[in-house]
């Protein structure tokens, strides 16, 4: 028997629910000439700001039980390139949807980028990555109110026309209420989780390993707390979650869509194997098989 991996997300259609992460699988490109880019369900490209960045200073990597931190400091090299370059030359090559991540440090920054995602004729999905400091309010970053976080929705909604996919920061105290103030701002859908806020010490030299003392935590360890999260938001809201976190396995993507997840993004277990999605979506149907699931979208929110 034949089973069906297909999903929707907001009319998009997709061979199965996996995708690469933002900020894990470059523009795509990287991987290119190593397997077939067309397996996987959709590509998450690489976090993208209205300018050039060059990141934050280095060591912005650490290594961490069951997962690592990053301060990359959403290194790109900005919205015209993305749009110019790195997605016209990544449909040579690719079908599949493709997920634009856009990042800002304004409301003008977000519109602008939005606007320029949106007339891109190679982008299906605009994710919205409100996990950026507010440099016009202290700093603090849009995702940590509900305020902001409807603020940054309503903005770039009121310029794309294509669906739009806000992705909620976990270093909040009610996740699911910023879902919700997201959903009335008008949010296609969500993905969450982004990574949380992680440290290590050196204890030889006596200080973070990390140059910015702190960063992202990643990796299989988040799994629990980032499916928790995706349970509480996929049965607080209507519209469809990309659940991420820790996702590095078949079992954890059937997991995933038991919380409630429609489609399931892999992170951190890219950099540590950069055949993890493929791998993953030939396994799915052996899984399915063993579980007696005959369809995926039969599982989704089934907990």
């Amino acid at each position: 028997m034949v089973r069906d991996l297909s999903v929707s997300l907001c009319g998009i259609s997709l061979q199965n629910p996996v995708i690469p992460a933002s900020g894990t699988f470059g523009f795509g490109l990287e991987l290119a000439d190593s397997f077939d880019l067309n397996v996987l369900g959709a590509i998450s490209l690489k976090g993208t700001t209205l300018e050039a960045r060059y990141g934050n200073p280095t060591p912005r990597v650490a290594e961490c039980t069951e997962g690592m931190i990053n301060s990359v400091g959403l290194q790109n090299p900005g919205i015209d390139v993305l749009v110019g370059e790195k997605v016209p030359a990544l449909r040579k090559v690719y079908s599949q949807p493709v997920i634009a991540n856009i990042s800002g440090f304004s409301l003008d920054e977000y519109r602008t980028c939005c606007m320029r995602a949106d007339a891109c004729e190679g982008i299906d999905i605009i994710e919205v990555n409100i996990s950026c400091p507010n440099v016009h309010n202290g700093g603090m970053a849009f995702g940590t109110s509900c305020e902001s976080a409807s603020e940054v929705t309503r903005t770039v909604k009121a310029v794309c026309r294509k669906p739009v996919f806000i992705k909620l920061s976990p270093n909040v105290t009610d996740i699911a209420a910023i879902a919700r103030a997201c959903e009335d701002a008008g949010a296609d859908g969500l993905t969450l989780v982004n990574t949380f806020l992680g440290m290590r010490i050196d204890i030889a030299r006596r200080r973070p390993v990390i140059a910015n003392k702190m960063g992202g935590f990643s990796g299989k360890a988040i799994f629990p707390i980032a499916l928790r999260m995706v349970y509480q938001v996929a049965h607080a809201c209507s519209i469809p979650v990309m659940g991420c976190g820790g996702v590095a396995s078949a079992r954890d993507v059937i997991e995933m869509m038991m919380a409630g997840a429609t489609a399931v993004q892999v992170g951190a277990e890219n950099i540590r194997n950069p055949f993890a999605c493929p791998q993953i979506i030939s396994e799915l149907p052996g899984v399915m098989k063993e579980l007696n699931i005959d369809k995926l979208t039969d599982i989704i929110g089934i907990a």
